[in-house]
Protein backbone atom coordinates (compact mmCIF):
# COMPACT_ATOMS: atom_id res chain seq x y z
CA UNK A 1 0.00 0.00 0.00
CA UNK A 2 1.68 3.28 -1.65
CA UNK A 3 1.66 6.36 1.54
CA UNK A 4 2.83 9.74 1.06
CA UNK A 5 3.20 11.67 3.63
CA UNK A 6 3.02 15.28 3.00
CA UNK A 7 4.17 18.46 5.13
CA UNK A 8 2.62 21.61 4.02
CA UNK A 9 4.95 24.44 5.36
CA UNK A 10 4.17 28.26 4.01
CA UNK A 11 6.89 31.24 4.88
CA UNK A 12 3.99 33.72 5.77
CA UNK A 13 3.99 32.58 9.44
CA UNK A 14 2.55 35.75 11.19
CA UNK A 15 1.91 34.96 14.55
CA UNK A 16 5.13 33.50 15.46
CA UNK A 17 7.36 34.95 12.27
CA UNK A 18 9.53 32.49 9.95
CA UNK A 19 8.64 29.70 12.22
CA UNK A 20 8.39 26.45 10.24
CA UNK A 21 12.40 27.27 9.71
CA UNK A 22 13.50 28.58 13.65
CA UNK A 23 15.44 26.60 15.58
CA UNK A 24 14.15 24.46 18.30
CA UNK A 25 16.93 22.52 20.10
CA UNK A 26 19.14 23.15 17.12
CA UNK A 27 17.10 21.52 14.43
CA UNK A 28 14.42 23.70 12.03
CA UNK A 29 11.43 23.26 13.08
CA UNK A 30 10.29 21.73 9.79
CA UNK A 31 12.91 18.92 10.51
CA UNK A 32 11.22 16.92 12.60
CA UNK A 33 8.19 16.03 10.75
CA UNK A 34 10.03 15.15 8.03
CA UNK A 35 12.82 12.94 10.26
CA UNK A 36 9.50 11.48 11.81
CA UNK A 37 7.90 10.79 8.62
CA UNK A 38 11.33 9.32 6.84
CA UNK A 39 11.74 6.95 9.83
CA UNK A 40 8.35 5.91 10.14
CA UNK A 41 7.78 2.63 8.87
CA UNK A 42 4.92 2.86 6.51
CA UNK A 43 5.41 6.29 4.54
CA UNK A 44 6.84 5.50 1.49
CA UNK A 45 7.68 9.44 0.00
CA UNK A 46 7.99 12.41 1.57
CA UNK A 47 7.00 15.79 0.42
CA UNK A 48 7.06 19.26 2.14
CA UNK A 49 4.21 22.10 0.17
CA UNK A 50 5.76 25.43 0.56
CA UNK A 51 5.81 28.83 -1.58
CA UNK A 52 9.22 29.54 0.56
CA UNK A 53 12.71 29.03 -1.12
CA UNK A 54 14.70 28.42 2.44
CA UNK A 55 12.17 26.32 3.92
CA UNK A 56 12.64 24.47 0.92
CA UNK A 57 16.44 24.49 0.71
CA UNK A 58 15.82 23.15 4.80
CA UNK A 59 13.68 20.16 3.71
CA UNK A 60 15.50 19.09 1.00
CA UNK A 61 18.55 19.23 3.54
CA UNK A 62 16.80 16.84 5.65
CA UNK A 63 15.80 14.42 2.69
CA UNK A 64 12.56 15.85 2.18
CA UNK A 65 11.27 16.59 -1.77
CA UNK A 66 9.74 19.55 -2.70
CA UNK A 67 6.44 20.70 -4.20
CA UNK A 68 6.35 24.37 -5.09
CA UNK A 69 3.05 25.83 -3.52
CA UNK A 70 0.94 29.15 -5.97
CA UNK A 71 0.62 32.19 -4.33
CA UNK A 72 -3.03 31.66 -4.33
CA UNK A 73 -2.79 28.74 -1.72
CA UNK A 74 -0.40 30.18 0.55
CA UNK A 75 -2.09 33.29 2.66
CA UNK A 76 -3.21 33.42 5.46
CA UNK A 77 -6.89 31.98 4.63
CA UNK A 78 -5.47 29.29 3.07
CA UNK A 79 -6.54 25.62 4.01
CA UNK A 80 -4.41 22.69 5.02
CA UNK A 81 -6.74 20.64 2.33
CA UNK A 82 -5.89 23.20 -0.59
CA UNK A 83 -1.75 22.40 -0.08
CA UNK A 84 -2.56 18.96 -0.10
CA UNK A 85 -4.59 18.93 -2.95
CA UNK A 86 -2.31 20.46 -4.85
CA UNK A 87 0.56 17.82 -4.28
CA UNK A 88 -1.60 15.45 -5.14
CA UNK A 89 -2.91 17.35 -8.33
CA UNK A 90 0.63 17.94 -9.36
CA UNK A 91 2.37 14.30 -8.84
CA UNK A 92 -0.62 13.04 -10.77
CA UNK A 93 -0.15 15.20 -13.47
CA UNK A 94 4.04 15.29 -13.40
CA UNK A 95 4.40 11.60 -12.60
CA UNK A 96 1.23 9.83 -13.13
CA UNK A 97 1.41 9.14 -9.18
CA UNK A 98 -1.75 8.74 -7.25
CA UNK A 99 -0.77 7.00 -3.65
CA UNK A 100 -2.97 4.68 -1.67
CA UNK A 101 -2.88 6.55 1.58
CA UNK A 102 -2.13 10.58 2.48
CA UNK A 103 -0.45 11.09 5.75
CA UNK A 104 -1.13 14.74 7.01
CA UNK A 105 1.81 15.96 8.77
CA UNK A 106 1.79 19.72 10.77
CA UNK A 107 5.06 20.62 10.95
CA UNK A 108 4.17 22.33 14.52
CA UNK A 109 4.14 18.89 15.97
CA UNK A 110 7.56 18.43 16.67
CA UNK A 111 7.08 15.90 19.28
CA UNK A 112 5.37 13.13 16.93
CA UNK A 113 7.43 10.09 16.68
CA UNK A 114 7.30 7.82 13.92
CA UNK A 115 5.58 5.64 15.36
CA UNK A 116 2.69 7.48 16.17
CA UNK A 117 2.53 8.19 12.38
CA UNK A 118 2.38 4.14 11.95
CA UNK A 119 -0.18 3.66 14.56
CA UNK A 120 -2.49 6.43 12.92
CA UNK A 121 -1.64 4.76 9.43
CA UNK A 122 -2.65 1.24 11.42
CA UNK A 123 -5.64 2.07 13.28
CA UNK A 124 -6.86 2.99 9.45
CA UNK A 125 -6.42 -0.32 8.08
CA UNK A 126 -7.51 -2.22 11.39
CA UNK A 127 -11.10 -0.79 11.56
CA UNK A 128 -11.02 -0.60 7.20
CA UNK A 129 -11.61 3.10 7.92
CA UNK A 130 -11.72 6.04 5.41
CA UNK A 131 -9.80 8.81 7.50
CA UNK A 132 -8.00 8.77 10.78
CA UNK A 133 -6.54 11.41 13.17
CA UNK A 134 -4.52 10.98 16.44
CA UNK A 135 -5.86 11.60 19.78
CA UNK A 136 -4.85 12.02 23.26
CA UNK A 137 -7.35 11.46 26.27
CA UNK A 138 -9.20 14.38 27.44
CA UNK A 139 -10.23 14.62 31.12
CA UNK A 140 -11.57 18.15 31.57
CA UNK A 141 -14.43 20.13 31.62
CA UNK A 142 -15.19 22.56 29.36
CA UNK A 143 -17.15 25.97 29.15
CA UNK A 144 -19.13 28.14 27.26
CA UNK A 145 -20.96 31.77 28.40
CA UNK A 146 -24.63 32.11 28.40
CA UNK A 147 -26.02 35.26 28.44
CA UNK A 148 -28.66 34.28 31.37
CA UNK A 149 -26.72 31.68 32.77
CA UNK A 150 -22.96 32.71 33.12
CA UNK A 151 -21.03 29.78 33.07
CA UNK A 152 -22.80 26.90 31.24
CA UNK A 153 -20.91 23.20 30.71
CA UNK A 154 -20.83 21.62 27.38
CA UNK A 155 -19.19 18.58 27.72
CA UNK A 156 -20.65 18.09 30.99
CA UNK A 157 -23.92 18.75 33.29
CA UNK A 158 -22.27 21.24 36.14
CA UNK A 159 -24.73 20.16 38.71
CA UNK A 160 -22.68 16.96 38.51
CA UNK A 161 -19.10 16.27 39.29
CA UNK A 162 -18.90 12.97 38.35
CA UNK A 163 -14.91 11.18 38.76
CA UNK A 164 -12.60 10.77 35.90
CA UNK A 165 -13.22 7.02 35.69
CA UNK A 166 -16.64 7.49 36.02
CA UNK A 167 -16.86 9.89 32.99
CA UNK A 168 -17.62 8.95 28.87
CA UNK A 169 -14.16 8.67 27.33
CA UNK A 170 -13.67 11.77 25.20
CA UNK A 171 -10.23 12.13 23.27
CA UNK A 172 -9.13 15.58 21.81
CA UNK A 173 -7.50 16.43 18.25
CA UNK A 174 -3.77 16.51 18.86
CA UNK A 175 -3.04 18.29 15.15
CA UNK A 176 -0.31 16.11 14.88
CA UNK A 177 -0.82 13.26 12.01
CA UNK A 178 -3.88 12.53 9.67
CA UNK A 179 -4.51 9.46 7.53
CA UNK A 180 -6.67 9.72 4.45
CA UNK A 181 -7.26 7.23 1.59
CA UNK A 182 -6.79 8.94 -1.33
CA UNK A 183 -9.59 8.21 -3.40
CA UNK A 184 -11.83 9.02 -0.65
CA UNK A 185 -10.14 11.97 -0.19
CA UNK A 186 -10.13 13.43 -3.58
CA UNK A 187 -13.87 13.04 -4.13
CA UNK A 188 -14.48 14.84 -0.28
CA UNK A 189 -12.01 17.64 -0.41
CA UNK A 190 -11.20 17.35 3.54
CA UNK A 191 -9.42 15.38 5.48
CA UNK A 192 -12.83 13.64 7.58
CA UNK A 193 -15.37 11.93 5.72
CA UNK A 194 -17.06 8.28 5.64
CA UNK A 195 -15.67 5.86 8.63
CA UNK A 196 -12.98 7.96 11.13
CA UNK A 197 -10.67 5.87 13.32
CA UNK A 198 -8.41 7.41 16.00
CA UNK A 199 -5.18 6.41 17.49
CA UNK A 200 -4.92 7.33 20.92
CA UNK A 201 -1.02 9.55 21.45
CA UNK A 202 0.52 9.95 24.58
CA UNK A 203 -0.28 13.48 25.97
CA UNK A 204 3.19 14.10 26.24
CA UNK A 205 4.07 13.82 22.84
CA UNK A 206 0.87 16.40 22.12
CA UNK A 207 2.08 20.19 21.63
CA UNK A 208 1.28 22.20 18.58
CA UNK A 209 3.84 25.59 18.35
CA UNK A 210 0.93 28.40 18.01
CA UNK A 211 2.87 30.87 20.17
CA UNK A 212 6.68 31.77 21.11
CA UNK A 213 6.24 30.06 25.12
CA UNK A 214 5.30 26.69 22.81
CA UNK A 215 8.80 27.01 22.02
CA UNK A 216 10.30 27.07 24.94
CA UNK A 217 8.00 24.50 26.37
CA UNK A 218 8.97 22.45 23.20
CA UNK A 219 12.64 22.99 23.75
CA UNK A 220 12.75 21.69 27.32
CA UNK A 221 10.49 18.64 26.28
CA UNK A 222 13.08 17.51 23.51
CA UNK A 223 15.99 18.42 25.24
CA UNK A 224 15.04 15.70 27.86
CA UNK A 225 13.91 13.32 25.03
CA UNK A 226 17.26 13.49 23.22
CA UNK A 227 19.42 13.06 26.74
CA UNK A 228 16.81 9.98 27.79
CA UNK A 229 17.49 8.54 23.95
CA UNK A 230 21.57 9.25 24.28
CA UNK A 231 21.14 7.28 27.59
CA UNK A 232 19.28 4.42 26.21
CA UNK A 233 22.11 3.95 23.21
CA UNK A 234 24.78 3.52 26.26
CA UNK A 235 25.73 -0.03 26.90
CA UNK A 236 24.21 -2.19 29.55
CA UNK A 237 26.26 -2.68 31.53
CA UNK A 238 28.97 0.01 30.71
CA UNK A 239 32.65 -1.61 31.55
CA UNK A 240 34.66 0.65 30.16
CA UNK A 241 35.35 4.38 28.54
CA UNK A 242 38.06 5.22 25.90
CA UNK A 243 38.34 8.00 23.82
CA UNK A 244 41.07 10.01 21.56
CA UNK A 245 42.40 13.01 23.14
CA UNK A 246 42.62 16.08 20.31
CA UNK A 247 39.18 17.04 18.81
CA UNK A 248 37.61 15.51 22.14
CA UNK A 249 39.02 17.03 24.94
CA UNK A 250 40.15 19.95 22.94
CA UNK A 251 38.59 22.21 20.12
CA UNK A 252 40.91 20.53 17.52
CA UNK A 253 43.28 23.76 17.72
CA UNK A 254 46.75 23.84 18.78
CA UNK A 255 48.96 26.65 20.27
CA UNK A 256 52.52 27.48 18.83
CA UNK A 257 54.72 29.36 20.65
CA UNK A 258 57.79 30.87 18.67
CA UNK A 259 60.02 28.54 19.55
CA UNK A 260 58.30 25.13 18.45
CA UNK A 261 55.95 24.37 21.49
CA UNK A 262 52.71 23.55 21.53
CA UNK A 263 49.42 23.96 23.65
CA UNK A 264 46.14 22.88 24.35
CA UNK A 265 42.86 24.61 25.30
CA UNK A 266 40.81 21.74 27.75
CA UNK A 267 37.48 22.06 29.51
CA UNK A 268 37.55 22.08 33.14
CA UNK A 269 34.12 20.68 33.54
CA UNK A 270 34.98 17.63 31.53
CA UNK A 271 37.33 16.89 33.88
CA UNK A 272 34.66 17.01 36.98
CA UNK A 273 32.96 14.74 34.75
CA UNK A 274 35.45 12.29 34.19
CA UNK A 275 36.61 12.55 38.12
CA UNK A 276 33.05 11.23 39.15
CA UNK A 277 33.64 8.14 36.47
CA UNK A 278 36.92 7.12 38.00
CA UNK A 279 34.89 7.90 41.86
CA UNK A 280 32.50 5.50 40.81
CA UNK A 281 35.00 3.02 39.32
CA UNK A 282 34.87 3.08 35.73
CA UNK A 283 38.13 2.80 33.81
CA UNK A 284 38.87 5.46 31.47
CA UNK A 285 41.35 5.14 28.84
CA UNK A 286 43.15 7.80 26.23
CA UNK A 287 44.42 6.59 22.96
CA UNK A 288 46.08 9.18 20.88
CA UNK A 289 48.60 9.48 17.59
CA UNK A 290 49.79 12.49 19.39
CA UNK A 291 53.41 12.63 20.57
CA UNK A 292 52.92 15.71 22.38
CA UNK A 293 53.67 15.19 26.01
CA UNK A 294 50.95 17.34 26.60
CA UNK A 295 48.40 14.57 26.22
CA UNK A 296 49.77 12.74 28.95
CA UNK A 297 49.87 15.75 31.26
CA UNK A 298 46.71 16.27 30.88
CA UNK A 299 45.44 12.72 31.39
CA UNK A 300 48.11 12.34 34.71
CA UNK A 301 46.31 15.38 36.36
CA UNK A 302 42.96 13.62 35.74
CA UNK A 303 43.98 10.30 37.09
CA UNK A 304 43.19 8.67 33.72
CA UNK A 305 45.32 6.06 31.91
CA UNK A 306 46.74 7.05 28.57
CA UNK A 307 48.44 5.38 25.48
CA UNK A 308 49.73 8.61 23.18
CA UNK A 309 52.20 8.37 20.04
CA UNK A 310 50.02 5.33 19.44
CA UNK A 311 50.25 4.50 15.20
CA UNK A 312 47.58 2.03 15.35
CA UNK A 313 44.73 2.90 17.49
CA UNK A 314 42.63 -0.42 16.98
CA UNK A 315 45.46 -2.60 17.67
CA UNK A 316 46.11 -1.24 21.15
CA UNK A 317 42.56 -0.45 22.22
CA UNK A 318 42.50 -4.69 21.47
CA UNK A 319 45.43 -5.05 23.81
CA UNK A 320 43.93 -2.95 26.57
CA UNK A 321 40.99 -4.52 26.69
CA UNK A 322 42.23 -8.13 26.11
CA UNK A 323 44.64 -7.41 29.35
CA UNK A 324 41.71 -5.63 31.44
CA UNK A 325 39.15 -8.42 30.60
CA UNK A 326 36.58 -6.10 29.32
CA UNK A 327 34.03 -7.10 26.88
CA UNK A 328 34.11 -4.69 23.97
CA UNK A 329 30.42 -4.39 23.60
CA UNK A 330 30.07 -3.24 27.22
CA UNK A 331 32.69 -0.47 26.01
CA UNK A 332 32.07 3.36 24.59
CA UNK A 333 34.94 4.97 22.12
CA UNK A 334 34.62 8.47 21.76
CA UNK A 335 36.58 10.27 19.01
CA UNK A 336 35.84 12.81 15.89
CA UNK A 337 38.12 12.05 12.80
CA UNK A 338 38.48 9.38 10.91
CA UNK A 339 41.40 7.80 12.13
CA UNK A 340 38.66 6.70 15.09
CA UNK A 341 36.52 4.72 12.47
CA UNK A 342 38.40 1.72 13.27
CA UNK A 343 37.63 1.63 17.37
CA UNK A 344 34.35 3.33 16.78
CA UNK A 345 33.30 0.32 15.24
CA UNK A 346 35.11 -2.55 17.20
CA UNK A 347 32.44 -1.41 20.54
CA UNK A 348 29.50 -1.52 21.60
CA UNK A 349 28.75 2.05 21.66
CA UNK A 350 30.17 4.62 19.06
CA UNK A 351 30.13 8.42 20.63
CA UNK A 352 31.45 11.55 18.58
CA UNK A 353 31.32 15.59 19.62
CA UNK A 354 29.20 17.54 17.80
CA UNK A 355 31.94 19.05 15.17
CA UNK A 356 33.37 15.70 13.99
CA UNK A 357 33.95 14.83 10.67
CA UNK A 358 30.54 13.40 8.49
CA UNK A 359 32.14 10.44 7.69
CA UNK A 360 32.59 9.87 11.40
CA UNK A 361 28.70 11.03 12.50
CA UNK A 362 27.28 8.70 10.17
CA UNK A 363 28.80 5.79 11.84
CA UNK A 364 28.01 7.20 15.42
CA UNK A 365 25.43 5.57 18.06
CA UNK A 366 25.43 8.91 19.39
CA UNK A 367 26.18 12.31 18.16
CA UNK A 368 26.88 14.76 21.47
CA UNK A 369 25.16 18.38 21.28
CA UNK A 370 28.96 20.16 22.40
CA UNK A 371 31.84 20.14 20.04
CA UNK A 372 34.84 18.91 21.62
CA UNK A 373 36.82 20.62 23.79
CA UNK A 374 33.62 22.67 25.00
CA UNK A 375 32.03 19.89 27.78
CA UNK A 376 31.39 16.97 25.25
CA UNK A 377 33.09 14.69 27.74
CA UNK A 378 30.98 16.25 30.80
CA UNK A 379 28.03 15.46 28.67
CA UNK A 380 28.72 12.19 28.07
CA UNK A 381 30.21 11.58 31.59
CA UNK A 382 27.21 12.61 33.05
CA UNK A 383 24.85 10.59 31.15
CA UNK A 384 27.46 7.77 32.05
CA UNK A 385 26.63 8.49 35.89
CA UNK A 386 22.91 8.15 35.04
CA UNK A 387 23.42 4.93 33.41
CA UNK A 388 25.66 3.56 36.24
CA UNK A 389 23.32 4.35 39.21
CA UNK A 390 20.77 2.84 37.20
CA UNK A 391 22.40 -0.27 36.81
CA UNK A 392 23.28 -0.14 41.08
CA UNK A 393 19.56 0.11 41.72
CA UNK A 394 19.02 -2.71 39.87
CA UNK A 395 21.26 -4.99 41.15
CA UNK A 396 19.86 -3.73 44.82
CA UNK A 397 16.68 -4.90 43.95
Amino acid sequence: MSTLAIIPARGGSKGIPRKNVRLLAAKPLVAYAIESARQSHTVDRVVVSTDDPEIAAVSKNFGAEIVWRPAEISGDTASSESALLHTLEYLRETESYVPELVVFLQCTSPLTLPEDIDGTVQALRDERADCALAVTPFHYFLWRHDQQEGGVGINHDKRVRPRRQDREAQYLETGAVYVMRTDGFLQAGHRFFGRTAMYVMPQERCLEIDESVDFLLAEVLLRERQRQDRREKLPNPVSALVMDFDGVFTDNKVIVSQDGREAVVCDRSDGWGLSHLRNLGLPVLVISTEKNPVVKARCDKLGIDCLYGVDDKLAALNTWLKECRIDPSAVIYVGNDVNDLTCLRAVGCAVVVNDAHPDVRAAAHIVLSAPGGNGAIRELADLIVQRLETQKDAKGH
